[in-house]
């Protein structure tokens, strides 16, 4: 044992899916007090139980020795965790366990499991949480319901929520390359592209959220409902004629929006964030133009959503909302001008 620790094996377990500064703050709590670190991990049979879009085992474990390996902790030893309290109940070496509030009870029961083992106690190292943006505690969950990022940050920044933000002439190419997986078709039977689009989605996904009037009345014609759908009435910048509208009596709810061509408004912000914590099927209808909605969208949504929107002349692009995706729409909306 490391005369300069005051334990000589601090137990950890968690289920570290979406790695973020709390985890890594209750790792640094255990590293800094003891000689040996051993962290167990969900494995995905368990984490499962929790959500379906829980990282797998091997890159939640990857990140944490990533980030050891950053610190030079090279104590820290990784193994599975199956079940609610692993080994700690008859670890003959382990003297202490990391917890945040909520976890002391599960910390104290393995405790009186030890004392009847003829162990002795764990030392409970108690961590504070980390408070994101919002004044609530920083989790994996609620960075998976996409509302913050890994540092407890909104990922929209609070002066963009209240102005209009404009898109910057350098940003056209970039915008009009598809960000996400395109699938071909002829543009007068779009149902092609979005057969092909939705056949290679994944059996486990979020709310199917459809951007622009062919894309959402293609969807409606092959019976498939979009928990949110965003309109403007208009195609390629031309009004539809009557016959082509989308049939707004399809879905429970309708939020209008107003939203100028070239623009992301507060007013659009709102009715996204109001579409997605619906329980309800949503069409947003737009007075000006939805075509930027996808960066506000990715923003806000869960991971795992799904947007769909068509590329004239092309056919569907498919993007799944994840992570790196909402980094890169933060990215671009940073880009924008902000118009107070």
């Amino acid at each position: 044992m490391d005369s300069a620790k005051r334990f000589q094996c601090c137990l950890v377990g968690g289920t570290f899916d979406r790695f973020h500064t709390g985890h890594k703050l209750l790792l640094s709590a255990a590293c800094r007090d003891s000689s040996i670190v051993e962290v167990h991990v969900t494995t995905n049979d368990l984490a499962v139980q929790k959500s379906v879009f829980i990282e797998d085992y091997d890159t939640r474990v990857n990140k944490i020795l990533d980030w050891a390996s950053e610190h030079s902790y090279f104590k820290i030893k990784i193994f599975p965790l199956n079940n609610k309290f692993g080994p700690a109940a008859t670890h003959t070496i382990a003297d202490s366990i990391v917890a945040t509030e909520e976890t002391i009870p599960t910390c104290t029961q393995i405790n009186e499991l030890r004392t009847k083992n003829g162990l002795s106690a764990l030392q409970i190292i108690e961590v504070p949480h980390i408070i994101d943006s919002y004044g609530l505690i920083l989790s994996s969950s609620r960075i998976r319901s996409g509302t913050i990022d890994q540092d407890g940050n909104s990922w929209i920044e609070s002066i963009q929520r209240d102005c209009i933000l404009k898109m910057h002439s350098g940003l056209d190419k970039e915008l009009k390359t598809p960000m996400g997986n395109i699938f071909p078709g002829p543009e007068e039977l779009p149902e092609v592209a979005m057969s092909s689009a939705l056949e290679s989605l994944p059996s486990e996904k979020g709310a199917i959220i459809a951007v622009g009037d062919v894309t959402v009345r293609t969807l409606l014609e092959m019976e498939i409902t979009p928990d949110i759908a965003l309109i403007d009435g208009m195609t390629k910048r031309v009004a539809l004629s009557e016959d082509r509208l989308v049939d707004t009596s399809q879905f429970e709810r309708i939020i209008h929006a107003n939203n100028p061509a070239g623009s992301l408004t507060p007013s659009l912000l709102q009715s996204v964030e109001q579409a997605i914590s619906s329980q309800d099927s949503v069409v947003i209808i737009v007075e000006g133009e939805e075509d930027l909605a996808p960066l506000y969208i990715h923003c806000l949504a869960p991971i795992g959503s799904v947007v769909l929107y068509g590329q004239p002349k092309v056919g569907v692009v498919s993007q799944i909302t994840t992570l790196s995706v909402k980094e890169r729409c933060r990215e671009l909306l940073s880009i924008f001008e902000v118009v107070k």
